[in-house]
């Protein structure tokens, strides 16, 4: 008799079908992506941020954009891709046992073929150019910590940038995170940079040790 799972349960690294969609986030299929989200954040500029407070608590601020973000991604998909954009995606993987609460990202591309392998991306708000430590926390704590992206090994922070200058916001987060940033050939007329990073990973476990950040920066005026 068939035993049935748990969403949760759908999901271990050493399974062929789950290795194969890890497989799947090639380069090509990253820079896609990515292109999707920078064309979602120009629907955004243009139809949004002119009229919205940004002077709002930046934890209500950072849910709005995003919110306003993910329609905005979709609208730019032909829908033939592999993969669907969600907002607030949950990361069963690395779910802690009960009561606690899986990880939930702020947006995460999602491939059909196994809907456990998530490709993240975390949004934080900066007030400022020098207002990265949130920002890096989540790079520290989450992604090199393998709590998120445990499979993919890779994933993007979006920081909406309230003022200054983004190429000194760049300066900040590679002084205290600390890593080297790198201009992304794909997106180079953008505010987008890459990392290259050792990740900790749990005992037992054969998730990738390495992991690369994509960085974007996104102003909100």
């Amino acid at each position: 008799m068939h035993k049935r799972k748990t969403l949760g349960e759908l999901r271990w690294p050493s399974h062929p079908e789950v290795d194969a969609v890890r497989r799947a986030w090639t380069t090509d299929a990253v820079d896609l992506l990515l292109g999707y989200v920078w064309e979602g954040y120009d629907g955004l500029r243009k139809e949004v941020l002119d009229d919205i407070d940004t002077s709002q608590a930046e934890d209500d601020l950072e849910r709005s954009l995003t919110q306003a973000l993910e329609p905005r991604i979709k609208r730019s998909m032909s829908g033939a891709e592999p993969f669907f954009v969600q907002h607030g995606r949950y990361e069963h993987m690395t779910r802690k046992p009960a009561p606690a609460q899986p990880p939930q990202y702020d947006l995460a591309f999602v491939p059909y073929a196994n809907e456990n392998v998530c490709w993240p991306l975390e949004a934080k708000v900066l007030k400022d150019d020098a207002d990265v430590g949130a920002y890096v926390k989540d790079i520290q704590d989450e992604f090199l910590t393998c709590r998120y992206a445990p499979l993919s090994a890779e994933g993007a922070m979006l920081g909406y940038l309230k003022t200054g200058s983004t190429d000194k916001a760049f300066e900040a987060i590679a002084k205290a995170t600390p890593c080297v940033l790198t201009k992304h050939p794909k997106f180079a007329k953008r505010a987008h940079r890459t990392s290259e990073h050792s990740r900790t990973v749990p005992t037992g476990e054969a998730y990738p040790k390495s992991c690369r950040c994509h960085h974007l920066l996104m102003p909100l005026s």
